[in-house]
């Protein structure tokens, strides 16, 4: 028997309204039956090794908004092959960026804001639901129907979901830092993240995720972009070796939109990501990138679905995955193009280098189209270092070790280059060459 049950979570403080949609979340959570990897959504993923007995819900032992300095700056790095940068990079990194504003969440409690006065006096909020003027119908505006068993789970045990809601026509200088810590090993964390962003305003977020020990992580983002708004949104992912994520991506993309979503993956044990990306407006656009690297025995598993529900909308997609040791990742990803979506320009890149004869990668890009008056194309591909690259920059004096690194790091710069948000560039590129450079000695 597991411990989320319905009387756990009445138990989460709250409005009455939350209480209330998270009793009925618990009731449809307590009905559902567990996903399998006979399931075509979970097939080669770890699922089968799945326990929620194993995990308690986190015990909430955060400060509340009203905390104030700067947290997790006193954690050591994740331990394990997974360690890379640990807080002197990926997260401190995300302190130091000119930011609009900083979020601490720590087992999805919102404990800090640290914000400027000039944010405020534009009307933008960053905080936690409960406060949000209009909180509870942004709350599952853009997951609405949503059933899969994780999703639900966090609808009933998110306890402090984080909104950020950016007014029509307000442009931010900087972008608006998330800081997740999942601090409890054996504990069950359930942020919430919803973004909003008006008609013609232009915002970035920043979402690091951080965890320690052997956490489960269960974090859904709601992405919401109004008519000609823009976003960029970046993930950074740097768990414990030891901790479990299943996570949703959600976007809504309005008329003449663009949204920018990236991540940079690197920790977990078993580290999932599903990504929804939906054009529902004319001219809306979205750019999906991800750099991701595995090491041990991690498996880093992404599914996305680029949904094209309107006409004249565009979507380009570039996954770049690097394994090694004996690690793991799987990318399944569809485009879907709607009957009225005539003028879609659709496309799908997944490269993979596999670094040892140990690791595994799998690729499987699909399309669905509905309409003739379509540009659509996926491509994939998995395979060692290319020889002739290495060959190379060893007859130009470059010894072989440091023409392997060179070429692994080079393959992400396409993606990181692309990051909305430009000032945590250099410590990504950090923290992929320290998790390459930690493989390579480990295996000297």
């Amino acid at each position: 028997m597991h411990s989320f049950t319905a009387d756990a979570a009445r138990s989460l403080p709250g409005p009455g309204w939350l209480a209330e949609r998270r009793a009925a979340a618990a009731e449809r959570f307590a009905a559902a039956d567990p996903p399998t990897a006979a399931a075509e959504e979970w097939r080669y993923s770890a699922i089968a090794d799945f326990d929620l007995a194993a995990y308690r819900p986190a015990n909430g032992s955060g400060a509340g908004a009203s905390a104030t300095g700067p947290m997790l700056t006193t954690l050591d790095a994740p331990s394990g092959p997974s360690g890379v940068v640990g807080v002197s990079g990926l997260v401190e990194a995300a302190g130091d960026a000119p930011a609009a504003a900083v979020v601490d969440v720590v087992d999805g409690r919102v404990v800090a804001i640290e914000g400027d006065d000039r944010l405020r006096d534009s009307g933008v909020f960053a905080g936690p639901l409960a406060d949000a003027a209009g909180g509870e119908e942004m709350l599952g505006s853009v997951s609405a129907g949503a059933s899969d068993y994780f999703t639900v789970l966090n609808d009933a045990f998110t306890p402090d979901p984080l909104v950020v809601d950016v007014p029509a026509g307000v442009v931010l200088d900087g972008p608006i830092v998330v800081r997740h810590l999942a601090g409890q090993a054996g504990a069950a964390s359930f942020p919430r993240l919803v973004v909003r962003v008006g008609r013609d305003a232009q915002a970035a977020v920043l979402d690091v995720q951080h965890s320690a020990g052997s956490a489960l992580v269960v974090p859904v983002v709601e992405l919401d972009v109004g008519q000609a708004a823009r976003l960029g949104y970046v993930n950074l992912q740097q768990h414990d070796h030891r901790t479990w994520q299943i996570a949703a991506h959600t976007a809504r993309v309005e008329r003449d939109a663009a949204l920018v979503a990236a991540s940079v993956a690197l920790g977990g044990g078993y580290a999932r990501t599903r990504t929804d990306t939906r054009l529902v407006g004319r001219g809306a656009s979205g750019d999906l990138l991800s750099a991701y690297f595995g090491s041990g025995d991690q498996i880093l598993d992404f599914r996305t679905y680029q949904d094209h529900a309107a006409p004249d909308t565009t979507s380009n997609l570039l996954y770049k995955g690097a394994v090694g040791d004996s690690a793991r990742s799987v990318y399944t990803g569809l485009i879907r193009v709607r009957p009225n979506a005539r003028g879609t320009n659709a496309f799908q890149t997944n490269r993979n280098l596999k670094l040892s004869e140990d690791a595994w990668a799998e690729s499987v890009p699909n399309l669905e189209i509905e309409n003739n008056d379509v540009r659509c194309s996926h491509a994939s591909a998995v395979g060692p270092v290319d020889p002739d690259q290495v060959f190379y920059l060893e007859s130009r004096g470059v010894p072989t070790p440091v023409a392997e690194r060179l070429i692994v790091s080079g393959f992400f710069d396409e993606v990181i280059d692309g990051l909305p948000v430009p000032s945590v560039e250099d410590a990504a590129r950090e923290a992929l060459a320290l998790k390459l450079n930690q493989m390579l000695k480990a295996a000297a």
